[in-house]
């Protein structure tokens, strides 16, 4: 049969049934754990996350953490808020300003950013962005800074390599200090930690190494971001949950994963990853598609060079004895 776009479809009854037996089983049996902590941030993952710990344990064993931030959007804890009460899951807030002003990841993050634009300082809001893979030419990740004035005007430049590594060092303590968070809520419950990381996330490596990345289970992880979506459709997650357009959350200014990481959209980058997977031609691909095969061919190669890239971060730690 031709390639389509169908192909990526699920069976999300099934699924959902799968996934709970498993979490079932690994939480309960495996891990002598009694319930489940998530991580709510007002996103399509999480919220996934939190639905199926719901059915899994109960809601009454499910613990939704929200944990906002100076830098976070408002809008992520009024959803998560809202998640939490349709699916019956108690709640907590724990506002994380406090912990990261004292590790200092505001001031190392800003004192990098002013060695690019001098005139930045908290009045300004920043993100880093990359360019689209939907381009003609095969694109590395050269990663920009851009800074929005108090006045609305935008200046982008490309961020050498020391001060790229000193802001993304000092965001990542935003999901270690969430981690940390997390895994004290478990420990106190005697519960799990919840992974909400997908299959774009987990091998392409967006996430951080004992951060975001760090639990004891992840239900998501081997479905695409629209096998998620589909998930979500059948699990009654929220419309404006389900319609809100997947951001990074990390930075001041609003971000998109596609901008900051993925550089093509999910539903294109999605079904291409996958024909690469099934290996369907790169012509029948970009028929189906409506895009050109060098294009097809840009992504493939981004997506390989970050699943290489980033191997380290889903290595377990070496042993010398081995």
């Amino acid at each position: 049969m031709p390639f389509s776009k169908n192909d990526i479809r699920i069976d999300p009854e099934a699924e959902t049934e799968r996934i709970v037996a498993a979490m079932r089983r690994i939480v309960g049996q495996e891990l002598g754990k009694r319930g489940g902590v998530i991580g709510i941030s007002g996103g399509i993952d999480s919220s996934v996350c939190l639905a199926l710990s719901a059915k899994a344990f109960g809601p009454e064993r499910a613990l939704g953490v929200t944990m906002p931030e100076s830098d976070s959007n408002p809008i992520s804890a009024v959803l998560a808020r809202k998640l939490a009460r349709q699916y019956g899951v108690p709640y907590i807030v724990e506002d994380m300003t406090a912990a990261l002003a004292g590790f200092g990841a505001y001031r190392r993050r800003d004192e990098a950013m002013r060695s690019v634009f001098p005139e930045y300082d908290s009045t300004f809001r920043a993100k880093i962005v990359l360019p689209s893979a939907l381009g003609a030419k095969d694109q590395l990740n050269v990663f920009r800074l851009t800074i929005i004035s108090p006045e609305g005007e935008e200046k982008t430049e490309r961020i050498p390599v020391k001060e790229y590594l000193q802001i993304v060092a000092s965001s990542n303590f935003k999901q270690r200090s969430r981690m940390s968070m997390l895994y004290h809520h478990a420990d106190r419950l005697n519960y799990a930690v919840i992974g909400t990381g997908n299959k774009n996330e987990h091998e392409q490596g967006f996430f951080v190494k004992y951060g975001d990345g760090g639990a004891d289970i992840k239900p998501i992880a081997h479905l695409f971001k629209t096998q998620v979506f589909q998930l979500a459709d059948h699990l009654g997650v929220p419309e404006e949950i389900r319609k809100r357009v997947p951001t990074t959350d990390t930075y001041s200014a609003e971000c998109t994963q596609e901008e900051f990481f993925f550089r093509v959209p999910f539903e294109v980058g999605d079904l291409i990853w996958y024909a690469m997977e099934k290996g369907v031609p790169e012509d029948e691909v970009a028929r189906e598609l409506g895009i050109g095969r060098e294009q097809i061919l840009n992504i493939q190669n981004d997506i390989k060079r970050k699943i290489r890239a980033t191997e380290y971060l889903r290595a377990a730690p070496r042993h010398i004895g081995e």
